[in-house]
């Protein structure tokens, strides 16, 4: 999942409640993929004149 070694399983947390924390969370590096491609679609679907208000440019 891109965490790092024992993130979850060294807290000493029952294997019933290491599941469900590990079972309901958003996987890191798909987080990352959905925040650049909305990013990008942003970027691609505003003009330049909205762009610079929009990004602070």
């Amino acid at each position: 999942m891109g965490l790092p070694k024992g993130f979850v399983t060294g807290l000493g947390l029952p294997y019933s409640a290491q599941h469900r924390a590990l079972g309901n969370g958003v996987v890191p590096q798909q987080a990352v993929a959905a925040l650049w491609q909305l990013v990008e679609a942003a970027i691609t679907t505003v003009g330049p004149h909205e762009r610079t208000t929009v990004l602070g440019n």
